[in-house]
């Protein structure tokens, strides 16, 4: 024979089934509501949590974020301030390198020209490796496109320069500083919109060669991956492993993606709460119908000896159902709505976060839960006064 806790939870769910199918058009207002809510909140959240990938990918685009250059010291006239190359062996020594990539680059001004010097013209060369250059600028266009594989006597020259000096694709260029003269061969024509153009792209050995600085770069670029703070703990372990250099960021580009960022996601944190407080109002109307018309329901159930504690727990559990219900549902097509609000917004589809969901359905629990708050006045009904018609 069953047992009477046994009788007691098969009698609750069976009174929470005829509570919930009671008024299935109310079923449907308050799983509308709760569903509407959850799908905003979950694509502005998955949005909120996509846009620091987005924009971190997008800055990063932009260029590097970090400088190393030499600390301003006196040098001998004409002679400009260097840092040793080793310095890169130190930097990728560090257990931290998978977070960021370091490029070199040895800058010095030189007579360039075609390959029997009838055009030629001062202009700046950066001597750099070429193939990290390429896949840290996406920025960059090549015209004609070339794989990331340089040649030691290959090299780039920006659209200006290449136009200036009637340059193009497999031209063989004379480079020359002071009486050190070296060549070599143009595989593309690069633009990049800024003072790229103007210059002249060949590899770090030819660049020390010319400028007769061997074993030595005129700054390191870092591109460094992660968030504001991501950044800053990358320049402090840089400053450890480069005692003899200057570590700063490019302060455009890590203050303007984190005040971009915190703009973003205070908006979207701020539309999640009020979509939250609507959706609840909006159920706390339904669940002041559902009060009204459960008086005779909760009168007769306290008659029959069931306690105020009983009958709130079945009251909450229905809402709490239906806020799962609600969230379950509302949550999955939210996240397929934000893929393409992202796209819409970035141009590129956001990815689906997996922990939004559970903070989506969690978070319309909990506004349904409070949004039963109007059932509060179903503890203080009085089964008599119920039956004479009092209340």
């Amino acid at each position: 024979m069953p047992d009477r806790r046994s009788i007691n939870r098969s009698m609750f769910w069976r009174l929470l089934r005829r509570s919930l199918f009671a008024n299935r058009g109310r079923l449907f207002v308050i799983l509308l509501a709760l569903g509407a809510g959850a799908a905003i909140t979950a694509a502005l959240l998955n949005l909120q949590v996509d846009a620091k990938r987005r924009i971190t990918t997008e800055f990063r685009s932009l260029g590097a974020n970090i400088l190393i250059a030499p600390r301003s010291v006196e040098s001998a006239p004409g002679t400009p301030s260097t840092l040793d190359e080793s310095i890169l062996a130190r930097l990728q020594s560090d257990p931290g390198s998978a977070n960021f990539v370091a490029t070199p680059f040895l800058y010095l001004v030189a007579n360039v020209g075609s390959k029997d010097m009838a055009i030629a013209t001062d202009a700046v060369i950066a001597g750099t490796h070429l193939d990290i250059l390429e896949n840290r600028e996406p920025g960059w266009k090549l015209q004609p496109e070339h794989s990331a594989d340089y040649g030691p006597a290959e090299c780039l020259a920006g659209v200006k320069l290449a136009a200036k000096l009637q340059l193009h694709a497999d031209s063989i260029v004379q480079l020359r500083s002071a009486q050190r003269i070296g060549s070599c061969r143009l595989v593309a024509i690069l633009s990049s919109g800024g003072p790229e153009d103007d210059q002249a792209f060949v590899s770090l050995p030819v660049a020390q060669r010319l400028a007769d600085q061997r074993n030595r770069v005129s700054v390191v670029k870092v591109f460094a991956g992660g968030n504001p703070q991501r950044i800053n703990e990358t320049i402090s372990a840089l400053q450890r492993k480069s005692p003899d250099a200057e570590v700063r960021p490019i302060r455009q580009f890590t203050e303007g993606e984190a005040l971009l960022y915190t703009k973003i996601s205070g908006i979207l944190t701020a539309t999640v709460g009020v979509v939250l407080l609507l959706t609840a109002l909006c159920v706390m109307a339904a669940m002041t119908n559902v009060a009204m018309e459960r008086k005779n329901d909760v009168g007769l159930m306290k008659a029959l000896g069931g306690s105020v504690r009983r009958v709130l727990r079945l009251f909450l559990a229905e809402a709490a159902l239906l806020g799962l219900a609600g969230g379950l549902i509302g949550a999955a097509v939210g996240i397929v709505l934000s893929i393409a609000l992202g796209k819409a917004v970035f141009g590129v589809a956001a990815q689906p976060r997996l922990i939004v969901y559970p903070i989506s359905v969690a978070l319309t629990v909990i506004v349904a839960l409070l949004a039963a708050y109007p059932l509060r006045r179903l503890v203080h009904i009085r089964p008599a006064s119920v039956f004479r018609g009092e209340e």
